[in-house]
């Protein structure tokens, strides 16, 4: 940008150029004017990178290259403050405070997974002390869920850590379900058809059921090669038809009101299913005894009363039974009952309770289309027999 070239722009072209490089006055300036501040401008943009250029003076550099570290001082200061492992104030540099979390975050995370493979339960607070072992309680609570219950000691959990050896590290806590086909409880003819991961820090477990089973159950660590190393076996139950009961709460304070029925369903009062772990489990969380009363646990000799002992005359007992009927057909059928009409509701099913006399009954069930062109009929034979056994006394000195 000179002088000779600037001449020949016009006016216009000299302000606008003025205000593009930032000359301060310009609109009021005369073409003259502009073109000394113009060029004023391209001078000093010229001169300035020069100056931000400038060399260091000799002396400085002579000084720079004859300057030399101290024993022991500056060089090895530097080589101090460039190390990963610490910092100029004694503290760890930022490299070795990273390696520090990620050392106590793989210790947390190996903690962690110790807890969760470790099933060891400390005893329940405020129990009747008893000697503690290893026992896994399986309780029905309807026809779809069944509660299991295990207690596990630490010296199991050493033993199986043991028998498992190198498989121990990759093998995983699992309670496993097996089903008896043969519903024998001496029978080897168990299936194994669910098995579930658990984790430590709890001892119950709701498994949910699909279908009728007879089953038990067994807890223990299971390794990646198939090898299951079992800790408890569980006692046999069996669940109900869907049509026999609805499920229970799950909650042990709420077992009280339902105790004797879920006991029951637990194979409790069987005498082939019944399990001493399932009898002392339910003694020791309701704090009471279940089952029949103790003289007849011990059993009854068969033999008649004595001559003399007095009969109760107040203990009685009575019993009545009614019969229910239920079915489904097409919704919006006729169905008829010994030729009464029933009530089929709207989509099909139907419901009777009727009186249960001691006799056989024959008991006809018709349905039919509403056009009455198909009909159906099932014949339903039906006895009762009630048999009142003579009483029996027993002397109070035996019970």
């Amino acid at each position: 940008m000179t002088t000779a070239s600037l001449r020949e722009k016009p006016v216009r072209d000299l302000a606008r150029l003025a205000k593009q490089h930032g000359v301060t006055g310009w609109h009021s300036m005369r073409k003259d004017q502009l073109i000394r501040a113009l060029v004023k401008k391209a001078k000093s943009k010229t001169v300035a990178p020069a100056a931000t250029l400038r060399p260091a003076s000799t002396t400085t550099v002579k000084a720079r290259a004859g300057k030399t570290a101290p024993r022991g001082g500056t060089a090895a200061r530097k080589d101090s403050r460039t190390s990963p492992q610490a910092s100029p104030n004694g503290r760890p540099s930022k490299t070795g405070a990273r390696e520090a979390a990620i050392a106590r975050r793989l210790k947390d995370a190996r903690e962690r997974l110790a807890r969760a493979k470790n099933l060891a339960s400390d005893p329940d607070q405020g129990k009747p002390g008893r000697a503690r072992r290893d026992r896994l309680v399986l309780m029905v609570r309807g026809p779809h869920w069944i509660h299991a219950f295990w207690e596990v000691t630490p010296r199991s959990m050493a033993r199986a850590e043991a028998a498992l050896g190198q498989e121990w590290h990759a093998a995983q806590p699992v309670l496993r379900l097996l089903e008896i086909e043969s519903g024998s409880q001496a029978s080897a003819s168990e299936r194994v058809v669910r098995e579930i991961e658990i984790h430590g820090g709890v001892k119950n477990w709701y498994i949910d059921i699909k279908d009728r089973i007879t089953c038990r159950a067994e807890v223990g660590y299971l390794a990646p090669s198939g090898r299951f190393h079992a800790i408890a076996r569980s006692n046999m139950v069996s669940t109900p038809s869907p049509s026999q009961g609805d499920t229970l709460d799950a909650h042990w304070g709420e077992i009280v009101e339902n105790c004797d029925k879920i006991y029951s369903m637990s194979g409790g009062f069987s005498p082939e299913n019944n399990s001493t772990e399932l009898q002392e489990l339910f003694e020791e969380r309701l704090r009471r005894p279940l089952g029949p009363p103790a003289a007849r646990r011990a059993g009854s000799n068969g033999m008649e009363p004595e001559e003399g002992v007095p009969r109760r005359s107040d203990f009685l007992l009575e019993v009545d039974a009614q019969l229910v009927v239920f079915g489904v057909t097409k919704p919006g059928s006729y169905v008829t009952l010994q030729s009464e009409p029933v009530r089929v509701q709207d989509d099909g099913t139907f419901r009777v309770r009727l009186d249960m006399p001691d006799k056989r009954q024959v008991l006809p069930i018709v349905a039919s289309t509403a056009d009455g062109v198909e009909e159906q009929t099932i014949v339903l034979a039906v006895e009762r027999n009630t048999k009142v056994m003579e009483p029996y006394n027993r002397d109070a000195g035996d019970l």
